[in-house]
């Protein structure tokens, strides 16, 4: 039975709270609680006193505001946006509070000071769509006050929201800086808000794994896994990883995955939990894409309880060294579904390395280009600038240039200014690697891998390169166990760590192993056949050889041995004759 001193009303309701709030705590508590007393006192306060605004209530950084006309609502929102634009001007960027500001005319109820119903539901679902310095408003808002208010607001569409039963119709405007937008829209865009925005990479949460055993002593586990999970995120340099402060403020709670994301400014979750049931121990984890409350990657992991310590070892490092890549394939469909234009430079960084692994001419100049688009929209990004001199270096190793030198020297100015903006960054030095090997430096090489390794042991591409360096030392025994473990860290691994494996296997003299390793790649291309054809005539296999013999002659009718070895990397000569004399047993032409 409804309350006595309930009742309902028309009412123009507005909401608003912080872009990251729980981010900035974490950073600077005492800042960041005296940044927004100061934009309370002396810019909202004295904007809802001109304008009849009564606040309903505060919550934590997010304010519920009632006025008697909608059109004074939509006025004091786009006020207050633009007022606190231009204080946050004067700040630090990791001082500025930024604002999403929903409004709705609706019917509500009133019941003991608060007010609740359709009407502010919706405008909190509106505040959740607006963009960080935006306002998003209700259709029948917008009808009210079109005609009355000299800003202009984009049509988002109808969107269907939680807990609404009909689509909505939503309103978007937004200051970047620029005067309120009147009689040109068209170049101020409202835009529709995306979670993470504020960040340039892409940004993942990791939320305190859910202790589900009724041992509270288990906590030290649980807790002791999202730690290491944090810790060992941290070094992949091309994610933004919450802090683990602001992370375990959410310890014990029952969240809302989308919520939880808007307020951290993220666009990744991961969560997870532990079970422990006699001497085994159950450890789920799931990486969730948090615009869509979609799951993007699950993973069971049983084991026996012997070593917990060993335990959390061998599972942090599973799941650290899949979550990466889960993150960077999700992000290519969000960035080909939707561009971002926050992300811009990371989205050309993406498409740049997508084109490079593909390896054609043409795909390597569009590579390039992007690359080129990468680092005039972020001059500082040392990963844009090392890709850079991958994929002149790929194309200096396809010979797709005709001017040699002038490419080599722009690719090891790449490596120079990589090297200069970012010393700790672990896919720089893998590159500067890759390079160096190419280059022939091999001392240069194995620096730059130690560094890489040192710096995220956890990275299957870093892992994949010691293996392939140490296969060109001609230690092939050593360099297959190196490709077995990082195929162990990423059961998605691309399909060249298969042939990575099956040339170490050739050269540590296990033809049989490498066969079938080849055997797990669909398009062989010339120096797999020819490393295939080599295997066999070891084994004795004198009709296969000649079959992968003659798939080389067809794929490069102008191949001999020594153009051939010319173009792979070994630094000890006993391998490269092994090489040699096993290509020449097959029949191939010298």
């Amino acid at each position: 039975m409804a309350n006595s001193t309930s009742s309902r009303k028309l009412a123009a309701i507005l909401l608003a709270d912080v872009v990251g709030y729980s981010r900035m705590m974490g950073r600077n508590e005492e800042a960041t609680l005296a940044e927004l007393r100061a934009i309370r006192t002396e810019i909202i306060d004295p904007g809802l006193e001109r304008r009849n605004g009564t606040v309903v209530k505060t919550m934590g950084d997010g304010l519920l505001i009632e006025f008697p006309s909608i059109v004074e609502a939509v006025r004091n929102a786009i006020e207050v946006q633009e007022a606190v634009y231009q204080r946050s001007l004067n700040l630090p960027e990791e001082q500025r509070i930024i604002f999403r500001i929903g409004v709705n005319l609706g019917d509500v109820i009133v019941e003991d000071g608060d007010i609740y119903g359709d009407g502010v539901n919706i405008a909190a679902r509106l505040e959740m769509l607006a963009a960080p310095g935006g306002v998003c408003i209700s259709d029948d808002a917008h009808n009210q006050v079109r005609d009355k208010l000299d800003v202009e607001f984009t049509d988002l569409g109808a969107r269907e929201v939680k807990n609404i039963s009909r689509a909505i119709r939503v309103w978007g405007w937004r200051t970047d800086g620029e005067t309120t937008p009147t009689a040109e829209p068209e170049k101020t865009p409202a835009k529709v808000a995306v979670l993470g925005a504020s960040h340039d990479k892409p940004s993942i949460a990791v939320l305190p794994f859910v202790n589900m055993s009724r041992d509270p002593d288990q906590d030290f586990f649980t807790d002791g896994i999202t730690e290491d999970i944090l810790t060992e995120l941290s070094r992949f340099r091309d994610l933004v990883v919450i802090s683990r402060t602001t992370s375990f403020a959410f310890k014990g709670k029952d969240v809302s995955i989308p919520e939880v994301a808007k307020e951290l400014d993220v666009q990744f979750v991961v969560e997870g939990s532990v079970r422990k049931a006699g001497n085994r121990i159950r450890v789920t984890v799931q990486l969730i894409d948090a615009a869509s409350d979609q799951h993007v990657w699950a993973e069971k992991y049983d084991r026996d309880l012997e070593d917990i310590f060993d335990i959390q070892d061998e599972l942090t490092q599973a799941i650290v060294s899949i979550l990466p890549g889960r993150v960077e394939a999700a992000t290519r469909v969000r960035v080909e579904r939707k561009p971002t234009e926050n992300m811009a430079a990371y989205e050309c960084l993406l498409t740049g390395k997508r084109l490079h692994h593909r390896g054609t001419r043409e795909d390597n100049a569009r590579a390039q280009e992007m690359l080129d688009r990468a680092i005039a929209l972020d001059p500082q990004y040392a990963h844009a600038h090392a890709w850079k001199a991958c994929v002149l270096g790929q194309a200096y190793a396809l010979g797709f240039v005709e001017d040699i030198d002038a490419i080599l020297s722009t690719g090891r100015k790449a490596l120079d200014t990589a090297l200069a903006l970012d010393d700790n960054y672990s896919d720089v030095h893998r590159i500067l690697s890759s390079l160096n090997l190419v280059f022939g430096d091999f001392d240069k090489a194995n620096y730059h891998q130690n560094r890489a390794l040192e710096l995220n042991p956890n990275d299957d591409l870093i892992v994949v390169q010691q293996g392939e360096l140490l296969t060109w030392k001609g230690k092939g025994e050593e360099g297959a166990e190196w490709i077995l473990k990082a195929m162990r860290l990423n059961p998605y691994h691309p399909e060249r760590f298969w042939g990575h494996l099956g040339r170490a296997y050739f050269v540590a003299r296990n033809y049989e192993a490498a066969i079938d390793a080849f055997r797990h790649c669909n398009d062989l291309d010339v120096g797999q056949n020819a490393c295939l054809a080599a295997a066999h005539a070891q084994l004795g296999h004198m009709d296969r050889a000649e079959r992968h013999k003659q798939l080389v002659e067809q794929q490069d009718p102008e191949f001999s041995i020594e153009k051939h070895l010319s173009t792979l990397h070994y630094i000890e000569e006993p391998a490269e004759d092994h090489h040699r004399q096993a290509l020449l047993k097959a029949g191939l032409p010298a």
